[in-house]
């Protein structure tokens, strides 16, 4: 994608990240568009083609038995980051949907969560294709680690 060629999400974060507030102006819009990601309350802090980081902030109800943030919510992150990412990215030809998630806990998630969802360059293709997706607390260990496949497919 040229820079030039700038998609709609992408257009839209690059407007309101500009503003006060913006960032979380874009996160509730996504929310918006799909609800659930809403249950995890994120912010968006960084998107570009083919990147994505959003904050999970460490709040009660998002905690487990032994006080840690829970993995599912932590899940929940790494997918909105790879969604919002497919979203800013994809070629308007293409499409995607996710087929499946491949993540290793590696730490107790302690404190506020950024979760990353990250690709190479040139990587829009057809066929699977697997997002490398990240979860780091504070002290920038990372807690969660894996990837989410897509299927890219062509519009009709």
């Amino acid at each position: 994608m040229t820079s030039s060629k700038v998609n709609k999400t992408l257009a839209l974060y690059q407007k309101l990240s500009r503003w006060p507030l913006g960032n979380k102006l874009f996160s509730l819009a996504i929310c918006r568009m799909a609800p659930y990601f809403g249950s995890v309350s994120p912010l968006i802090t960084q998107l570009s083609p083919n990147h994505c980081e959003c904050l999970l902030k460490k709040r009660r109800r998002l905690e487990n038995h032994i006080g840690t943030l829970h993995v599912i919510a932590i899940c929940n992150g790494l997918e909105l980051a790879m969604g919002a990412m497919a979203e800013a990215s994809i070629p308007r030809h293409l499409r995607w949907i996710p087929k499946g998630m491949n993540l290793d806990y590696t730490a107790k998630a302690g404190s506020d969560i950024r979760c990353v969802a990250e690709l190479p360059g040139g990587s829009w293709q057809p066929g699977d294709l697997m997002v490398k997706v990240t979860a780091y607390d504070s002290n920038d260990i990372v807690v969660v680690s894996g990837q989410i496949r897509l299927w890219i497919s062509a519009k009709s």
